[in-house]
């Protein structure tokens, strides 16, 4: 009698998130039963649990134990509640699945190991039961500065960060759709979410009884980055600042850097050229967040040499926030199959 076949399982299937873990999922392809977990907490309503799946709508199963057992990897892509509560309710099985965090509700845990193959030099040689994908911004500036090296050594890197609403899930983005309307329509905004005017609005931080800060953000990019860029002590660590933009997706990043030498322009896309990172000469159109959607990798563009020193050049880098972290989770989970 065969083998059954293995499993992974999508917690919080329904999210932006999670739509795009399974999209990731059947694009390559992956060798394993794919099982849709609502991420929804059980007084919500029962249409929370529809989403669909290749274009066919598709309910989700409630959270509960049963539903992970022949299970090897579990990919958290829900809210908080979902993550902890499937880390409970996964702990006491036997042949416990493999938990892959990609919202960052495990990071607390003292068994969970961060994780963005994207950006590692190597795959870690001892496998731990829970891993958190690095934050999608810390893995877009690891993977960047580590091909930019490759150029000259850096002396000093500043980097600003334009987040998109997307960032806090569907909820952000109906909060933007919702206060751009209400701006047009003279309406009182809603603010749930970003305790602040987000819609025509370029902030340095949120209300303070927002869901989450852009301190908090920064913190966090800087930890994960940190993490990532350990083993190169030649890269030094930026100067960031997380900002917020009226976007619905995608990361833009404006970064100076300046170098010990004085690389050229040609120079440095030479360097940075690889299969994870799209070079745009001066001759094509910059990267922007409306024109990575849905792609893969890290787009840089408008790479100029500051005027005023001669050591330093701008960038620009625009990035898919849900597919990069999408990606690396997929491949975490692909590595148990293999």
């Amino acid at each position: 009698m065969a083998d059954k076949e293995p499993a992974i399982t999508v917690v919080g299937a329904e999210s932006l998130l999670g739509r795009e873990v399974v999209d990731v999922l059947g694009t390559r392809k992956f060798p394993a039963e794919v099982k849709l977990v609502s991420g929804v907490e059980p007084d919500e309503p029962a249409s929370a649990i529809l989403t669909e799946r290749e274009g066919e709508p598709v309910f989700l199963t409630m959270l509960q134990a049963g539903e992970f057992i022949g299970s090897r990897a579990v990919l958290l892509a829900g809210a908080a509640w979902s993550s902890l509560k499937a880390a409970e309710v996964t702990s006491g099985l036997p042949n416990a699945p493999v938990l892959i965090d990609l919202a960052g509700a495990l990071e607390e845990n003292p068994a969970a190991r961060l994780r963005a193959p994207m950006a590692e030099d190597a795959r870690p040689s001892v496998p731990a039961p829970v891993y958190v994908i690095a934050h999608p911004a810390a893995i877009v500036l690891a993977v960047f500065l580590k091909q930019l090296v490759k150029a000259a050594p850096i002396r000093r890197v500043v980097a600003q960060i334009f987040e998109p609403v997307s960032e806090r899930g569907k909820r952000g983005l109906d909060e933007l759709q919702q206060q751009t309307v209400g701006l047009l329509s003279f309406q009182k905004l809603k603010k749930e979410v970003f305790d602040t005017q987000v819609s025509f609005n370029m902030l340095p931080a949120f209300g303070s009884e927002a869901l989450r800060s852009l301190e908090d953000v920064e913190n966090t990019v800087d930890r994960h980055l940190a993490t990532l860029l350990s083993s190169q002590p030649a890269i030094p660590l930026p100067s960031l600042r997380v900002v917020h933009a009226p976007v619905f997706h995608g990361y833009s990043f404006s970064l100076w850097i300046e170098f010990e030498g004085r690389p050229s322009v040609e120079t440095i896309a030479a360097a940075i050229a690889d299969p994870r990172v799209d070079v745009r000469s001066k001759d094509e159109e910059p990267p922007s967040n409306v024109g990575v959607a849905g792609q893969s990798g890290v787009a840089v563009g408008s790479i100029v040499p500051d005027r005023n020193d001669p050591r330093a050049c701008w960038f620009w880098i625009a990035a898919d926030n849900l597919r990069i972290s999408a990606d690396n989770a997929v491949e975490v989970a692909r590595e148990l199959f293999e």
